[in-house]
């Protein structure tokens, strides 16, 4: 049994190193796990450049920035909950919101004002406060060469395949296959790429 493992199966360690780590009631770590703890857990590609972003990341889950890729400044980013991963060459632009669990893909653009969560509050026992239930966490996967156009919201569980885009404002509640575009809320396939035909065409809905 791992570190992980042992700290996760004693409630009472868990919930110390718990409190070690982050201070009750935040969600951003102490400044001595920001200085002595994560920059020898996380990775950082080479040429990689992170603006004025708050970094909620933690040593027990992972955080990995590819080669040449940009988080731009106000981004927040945060691993609590499940692993954070970004490919090489891609931009998560200003204001952007990333919640683990979430993979990023290579070669993809992440505009302004984005909100990628995989994270979701429980809510159904109407006797418990919802910040006081479980949470429930599903990997979001955005494929390598996206356009994630601005202030479009990605849920929980979501894919999105290879080279698609995202139009803006959408709300993304379902995957979408590759070479496709998606917009609206819920957001759904407008167009996709006909191979044959070399063209972008319409989705009738």
């Amino acid at each position: 049994m791992g570190l992980k493992e042992k700290i996760n199966s004693n409630p009472a360690l868990k919930k110390l190193v718990h409190w070690m780590l982050i201070p009750t009631g935040e969600a951003r770590p102490r400044l001595w796990v920001k200085l002595l703890i994560n920059p020898f857990v996380h990775k950082r590609g080479k040429g990689s450049k992170i603006g004025r972003a708050r970094l909620d990341v933690l040593p027990f889950n992972k955080f990995n920035l590819g080669s040449r890729s940009t988080i731009e400044d106000r981004c927040s980013i945060n691993n609590g909950v499940g692993d954070v991963f970004i490919g090489d060459n891609t931009l998560i632009g200003v204001g952007n919101v990333i919640i683990g669990p979430v993979t990023i893909g290579n070669h993809v653009i992440f505009a302004p004002n984005i909100v990628a969560s995989g994270l979701n509050h429980e809510y159904r026992d109407v006797n418990i406060p919802i910040s006081l239930q479980k949470t429930i966490v599903s990997r979001i996967t955005v494929e390598d060469d996206c356009w994630i156009a601005a202030n479009s919201v990605i849920t929980a569980g979501v894919t999105i395949g290879k080279h698609s885009v995202v139009a803006a404002g959408a709300v993304v509640t379902k995957s979408i296959p590759p070479y496709s575009i998606a917009a609206g809320n819920p957001a759904k396939v407008i167009k996709t790429y006909d191979f044959t035909a070399n063209e972008w065409v319409t989705v009738k809905n």
